[in-house]
């Protein structure tokens, strides 16, 4: 029996999830702005990946839409919006969605799957994780840039759905707890704004010990502020976090031997917040950086560094197009953190 997918949300993100699931021969239906639907209808869909995989799938293969009309029918929902359209994006399926129907958030940041549940009270609303970064070039074609797959809440509604994702070279890595994953992710997504402000591919930034230490600076007052709250992160690199915040702080030669395959990164992947900057759209700073200052203002820890990168992509949002080198970030997010011990 044909399983019917919505994606909510036709970005980069949600155009290969919902590609490698119609690819597997999911009934897939992409809902989002009218400019990628015409990207993709006109063009379908090319997806490869760093190992070498590679999927085609024909316009004729998926439907497009540009409000979810037909969700009644939908066995599966994908959220894959950008944090701050959740609320509005879900509302949307009120009053059309069955009821038990899963709906997967598979967006950054913590509790967007709280905001849906909120919204769509009878559905099984479960949180996921994307843990792979998604490179769109042009005439559909999307490229999976970095190693990872889907984490999702375990949940006994996911059985119908495990084959599928298998299929597609999705495995759901199911958890029992999300959260402990969510905070690893968000401590991984900490680079994003520092990235951004770079205006360098994800591997050549990582690769400059000054850009490392701007990141092991924001991950260290983040985990302060983790652990005064009591939260233990997940491990999802090869050290656990707190010495991987030492290990970003060697001398890049020591850095590539010892850690190597965080740098097993597509040669043009940049992370998301890159792009929304550089398409004029508003980031998820408040999701990632945002998510420590309040995190550190309700447990009393100071949280300066974040506070600083959250002004400076804020700038940029504004029109400050600047680019930052390493040694100017480090000089800016040093004399944050300074004012923390002043």
């Amino acid at each position: 029996m044909t399983c019917h997918v919505m994606v909510l949300g036709a970005g980069s993100v949600g155009t290969f999830v919902g590609g490698k699931l119609a690819a597997a021969g999911a009934d897939v239906t992409f809902v989002g702005r009218r400019r990628a639907l015409d990207e993709i209808s006109g063009s379908g869909l090319h997806l490869t990946d760093l190992d070498g995989g590679e999927d085609v799938v024909g316009a004729d293969e998926f439907r497009v839409a540009t409000e979810p009309t037909d969700v009644g029918s939908a066995d599966l929902v994908l959220v894959t919006v950008k944090s701050a359209a959740t609320s509005e994006a879900v509302r949307e399926l009120a009053g059309k969605i069955r009821p038990g129907t899963v709906v997967l958030s598979l967006q950054n940041g913590i509790g967007n799957d709280t905001v849906i549940r909120d919204v769509l009270p009878t559905c099984v609303v479960l949180a996921g994780m994307v843990m792979f970064n998604v490179v769109h070039h042009a005439d559909g074609r999307f490229h999976r840039g970095t190693d990872g797959g889907l984490a999702v809440q375990d949940d006994p509604a996911l059985a119908h759905f495990v084959e599928l994702f298998a299929r597609a070279g999705l495995p759901l890595r199911r958890h029992p707890d999300l959260l402990p994953v969510q905070w690893a992710k968000l401590l991984l997504n900490l680079n994003n704004p520092i990235n951004a402000l770079s205006g360098r591919p994800l591997r050549e930034e990582l690769a400059d010990r000054n850009y490392r230490r701007c990141l092991a600076l924001t991950q260290g007052e983040a985990l302060a502020a983790m652990n005064r709250a009591r939260i233990r992160p997940a491990r999802l690199t090869p050290l656990p976090p707190h010495l991987m915040v030492r290990l970003l702080t060697v001398p890049d030669g020591i850095f590539r031997r010892v850690a190597g395959q965080v740098l097993a990164i597509d040669p043009v992947a940049r992370s998301s917040m890159a792009d929304d900057l550089a398409l004029g759209r508003k980031t998820e700073i408040s999701w990632l950086c945002g998510e420590i200052v309040s995190l550190g203002a309700m447990v009393g820890a100071p949280t300066p560094v974040n506070q600083r990168l959250i002004e400076l992509i804020v700038a940029a949002e504004h029109g400050d197009r600047r680019t930052w080198t390493g040694p100017e970030l480090w000089d800016q997010l040093r004399a944050a953190a300074a004012t923390a011990r002043g």
